[in-house]
């Protein structure tokens, strides 16, 4: 399983972006695809997450700000920020979580990361 991000960049406060992921290989039906970010110094914490149904779940700090969205293609995930703040500035990960219908054992999957910069 391979996920592609893109979409991060330098943005000013007030600004907006849009992260785009691309999940690839053995990814069952049923899963969770979301992002996290991970500032200097501080631990890696969960944004925004949709399941294959379409339920999303969202930090408190970005809920009304950020959009979380799956394309027509399912195994494409996005994330829309919106009224950037400079405490946004993180790497942020995308993410897949699973069970194989195959073997039914969890997997979860990171992306490479795509920088996010908000400047005051």
């Amino acid at each position: 399983v391979q996920l592609q991000a893109s979409g991060g960049g330098l943005v000013q406060a007030g600004g907006s972006l849009r992260l785009s992921c691309v999940a690839s290989g053995s990814i069952s039906s049923g899963n969770t695809m979301g992002w996290y970010r991970q500032a200097p110094g501080s631990q890696r914490e969960l944004v925004a997450s949709i399941d294959s149904g379409g339920s999303t779940n969202y930090a408190d700090s970005v809920k009304g700000r950020f959009t979380i969205s799956r394309g027509n293609n399912k195994n494409v995930v996005d994330l829309l920020l919106n009224t950037l703040k400079p405490e946004d500035t993180a790497v942020y990960y995308c993410n897949v979580k699973f069970m194989a219908t195959w073997n039914l054992k969890r997997y979860e999957y990171w992306g490479q990361g795509t920088q996010v910069t908000v400047s005051s």
